[in-house]
């Protein structure tokens, strides 16, 4: 069973939003990192780059596939995790821990498209 974590927020497209003060902290989740198997690549964007709720702003590859990163919520980026650049396997190690974009939230009340814990445990058993 993959592991969620209660207080965050999760979208459809099984990326995160750790929130602190009007910071989102985005990565991709354990279910994510579990289907997709050994990340060997994140393709992440630039520090002061605009993200939109919905759009794409980098990608994930492992040996089994490449897959979008969507942003679920919108806002500027003020850091990301270069430590992915060398080591993109920590995704693996700790999905949650390993955050790939830190986001300055233009709209919080976005977050309420997003599900909440239960509600994610829920869609990924479909």
């Amino acid at each position: 069973m993959a592991k969620i974590i209660e207080g965050l927020y999760y979208s459809e497209s099984h990326e995160y939003v750790r929130v602190e003060g009007n910071i989102g902290f985005i990565g991709i989740t354990d279910y994510a990192q579990n289907a997709l198997g050994n990340v060997v690549y994140v393709d992440l964007p630039d520090v002061d780059d605009e993200v939109t709720a919905g759009e794409e702003f980098g990608a994930v590859e492992s040996v089994k596939a490449a897959s979008d990163l969507m942003s679920p919520v919108s806002g500027t980026i003020v850091e990301v995790n270069d430590a992915l650049d060398d080591q993109p396997e920590l995704v693996n190690q700790d999905a949650f821990e390993n955050w790939i974009i830190k986001v300055e939230m233009s709209d919080k009340s976005e977050l309420d498209n997003l599900m909440d814990a239960k509600a994610y445990a829920a869609f990924c058993e479909k």
